[in-house]
């Protein structure tokens, strides 16, 4: 039996809400996110942003490590 070469694994994408849940917080902050330029949607599904969860958590630690402007 022949075995085909490995395909590299295609990263999941997910919604924007769902990417919120994943990274505990509100999905206005995911929006905030890319509004601000911390987060770029990696594809889209409809009118939803679809999301890498991997960008996610690094917009997430970016955001942690800025101290918040009033």
């Amino acid at each position: 039996m022949l075995s085909s070469p490995a395909l590299p694994a295609l990263p999941a994408l997910i919604p924007g809400p769902l990417a919120a849940e994943e990274a505990g917080v509100a999905p206005a902050t995911i929006r905030k996110w890319v509004q601000l330029g911390h987060l770029r949607a990696a594809g889209r599904a409809g009118r939803a942003q679809l999301f890498r969860l991997e960008d996610v958590f690094a917009a997430e630690r970016l955001a942690r490590r800025r101290p918040r402007t009033a």
